[in-house]
């Protein structure tokens, strides 16, 4: 079986992340790599900051970064969440979505809610969002995204 593993971005695997691209149409929707490992760095929302890659066999092929408040219960967001445009339209998304879902309750088991939010214009990722759960809560943050929300308990 080929299971997704997510992997912390760290010294040995920073390039790899700044490898993976978007189609053009799609890079308005999401922050550049570069900026989530800066992030990290300085935290600008929440105490804590998590870049990952996402891979599947010996490829690297996505990318997302959890910012939360560690041992809170519903402030976990997914965000900078990417397929890489040569893996995209083979269900990697979902399946993505689905492993770091996963990794969220496996690693931080008080997690009741997890939040992320979207540009109005990405119907693509509004649709894989709420096929999967997630809740348009009618409410944008500060940046005019639509925020949505996931019950986990």
């Amino acid at each position: 079986m080929n299971l997704i593993r997510i992997e912390s971005i760290d010294k040995h695997n920073w390039e790899e992340a700044l490898s993976i691209s978007l189609h053009k149409s799609q890079e308005k929707f999401v922050s550049p790599i570069i900026e989530s490992l800066a992030w990290a760095y300085i935290k600008p929302w929440d105490e804590a900051f998590d870049p990952y890659i996402l891979c599947k066999d010996d490829k690297t092929f996505g990318h997302f970064f959890l910012s939360y408040t560690p041992n809170s219960t519903n402030n976990y967001w997914i965000g900078g969440f990417q397929i890489d445009k040569e893996y995209q339209g083979m269900g990697l998304g979902t399946q993505s979505l689905k492993r770091i879902v996963e990794f969220i309750q496996e690693t931080h088991r008080q997690c009741e809610v997890i939040s992320l939010t979207i540009e109005k214009s990405n119907n693509h990722a509004r649709k894989l969002y709420e096929n999967f759960g997630f809740v348009n809560q009618d409410n944008e943050n500060q940046y005019g995204e639509i925020i949505y929300k996931l019950k986990l308990k």
